[in-house]
């Protein structure tokens, strides 16, 4: 099996095929309604510019992605208002997917998500996302406990004649076709 994880180029162009009002409909239709959305997405407030294109991808999967930068329901300052909102919408959610960047390490909220989406969910309903500028880089994960997860990557599988995007155990090295993963449940 081979795979590569995403770059910063990757993320910018699955955001740029978009239009400027596709951009805007997408972030504001992911979290206008959160009954029923599935997949809740962590990130870096660093990382937004990224958002766009990983909800598309995620949603042409199969996710009904959750992301809080358009829920009207979070205070603009951070409070415990805020932290009971997440809380509330990682429990309704069935997936967690937690973008990882260099700039995930100095997030307060995503170390504090994934926990929460450990806790509830489990480690196979929770996948990172891993970002870097360079797809063999691996400078995001110097976090030692984000090697208990499995990863979002591009690459080939068995019975698969083109490359596809799945969700990687490198522990185990078996993968799961992202379509089925976030169609499963």
């Amino acid at each position: 099996m081979a795979v590569e994880f995403a770059t910063y180029n990757d993320l910018k162009s699955f955001t740029n095929k978009m239009s400027l009002n596709e951009q805007r409909v997408l972030k504001s239709n992911v979290s206008r309604t959160t009954l029923g959305k599935d997949t809740f997405l962590s990130h870096s407030s660093k990382d937004a510019e990224f958002l766009p294109g990983v909800i598309r991808l995620l949603e042409n999967h199969g996710a009904s992605v959750y992301c809080d930068l358009s829920d009207n329901r979070i205070p603009e300052d951070p409070n415990p208002e805020t932290a009971a909102i997440i809380k509330g919408q990682i429990k309704q959610s069935v997936r967690l997917v937690v973008i990882i960047t260099t700039n995930s390490k100095d997030s307060k909220w995503v170390p504090w998500e994934l926990g929460l989406g450990d806790a509830q969910l489990g480690q196979d309903d929770v996948a990172l996302f891993p970002t870097a500028d360079k797809s063999f880089d691996q400078t995001w994960a110097r976090q030692e406990y984000l090697g208990l997860y499995r990863h979002i990557v591009y690459g080939s599988m068995e019975d698969e004649p083109k490359p596809v995007w799945m969700v990687y155990d490198y522990l185990k090295n078996t993968a799961t076709k992202l379509s089925e993963w976030c169609r499963s449940r």
